[in-house]
């Protein structure tokens, strides 16, 4: 196994549904909506792609100002290739397009908030949103 990773490299709608649902993160993700997640990735700053061989095994995209801080919103990984180091360097991966100093920020799914405190991310008790 030789994962490849790309940098904003384009991805169609259906392939990144499909790896939203391999990852178990289309269960939280507006999958049956087309162009909701089509907008998502066109208007994503930096969507970083995991691949082996041809098949994309995962994901992240965010959103960010470069500078101060970059809302990882999507962090997705084949649940076939998980438990490789493949979420970790979508990660650093992101952190390379972004300034010293820049803040990555992100809401964990529930399963998965043991493992961003593992990976060195620490929990803010303030977190926030609005539907």
């Amino acid at each position: 196994m030789e994962i490849t990773y790309k940098i904003n490299e384009i991805i169609s709608t259906d392939d990144f549904i499909d790896i939203l649902n391999r990852s178990t993160l289309g269960e939280r993700r507006p999958i049956n909506d087309k162009e909701r997640i089509g907008g998502m990735l066109k208007n994503a700053d930096i969507l970083v792609v995991a691949i082996d061989g041809e098949k994309i095994v995962g994901v992240a995209r965010s959103i960010t100002d470069f500078s101060y801080c970059c809302y990882l919103s999507d962090l997705a990984v084949d649940v076939t290739y998980q438990h490789k180091g493949i979420g970790k360097m979508l990660i650093a991966k992101t952190k390379e397009c972004l300034k010293d100093g820049c803040k990555v920020i992100l809401l964990s799914a529930p399963k998965a908030t043991e493992y961003y405190h593992k990976i060195g991310f620490k929990q803010h008790p303030s977190a926030w949103y609005l539907e």
